[in-house]
């Protein structure tokens, strides 16, 4: 594990409905020597509620209504002590789930480093990040996010590493 060179605080703060995202997160948290936090729905969603082909399933309505903010079971504890939280999600029709709105709309990121990247077979990262953005702090600092296949762990990596908000934490 790559150890950190400076004093700090790293989140990685990830929502992984079908488990796609998650190995990427945890990847992510484990290289940055970052605390892990599982972005968790409620109401869980089911297969039913996934269902892209469905424009009655629970995550078509979502998606279609900007202003849907689906509940989050739990939180993050002391909020105000990172520095810095990487966003890793899903896109779901072409956008981040709603949810990564309800989490962004729920806590203070002024001053904070926010590094966006999302999972997807085939969609990019897209205005999704942009969207996320718009939601959050003017003084929030947001890094340009990036797409990632499914177990694109070492590219992933690459490009953590590239980043330069996150070049104090290597040594």
């Amino acid at each position: 594990m790559t150890k950190r060179s400076d004093d700090a605080k790293v989140l990685v703060a990830y929502f992984s409905c079908t488990g796609n995202t998650r190995p990427l997160a945890e990847h992510a948290a484990e290289l940055l020597d970052a605390d892990l936090y599982e972005i968790q729905a409620s109401d869980p969603y089911t297969d039913a509620d996934i269902n892209y082909g469905d424009s009655d399933s629970r995550t078509s309505k979502e998606q279609n209504d900007p202003d849907a903010r689906p509940a989050i079971a739990g939180s993050v504890e002391n909020m105000e002590q990172y520095d810095i939280v990487v966003l890793a999600y899903p896109i779901w029709w072409g956008q981040a789930p709603r949810i990564i709105s309800t989490f962004i709309e729920s806590y203070d990121f002024s001053g904070k480093t926010i590094i966006p990247f999302c999972n997807s077979g085939s969609s990019d990262i897209g205005r999704s990040a942009e969207d996320l953005q718009a939601l959050c702090s003017d003084t929030a600092v947001w890094v340009e996010g990036k797409r990632f296949p499914a177990g694109a762990i070492e590219e992933m990596e690459d490009w953590l590493k590239d980043i330069p908000e996150l070049d104090e934490l290597f040594a």
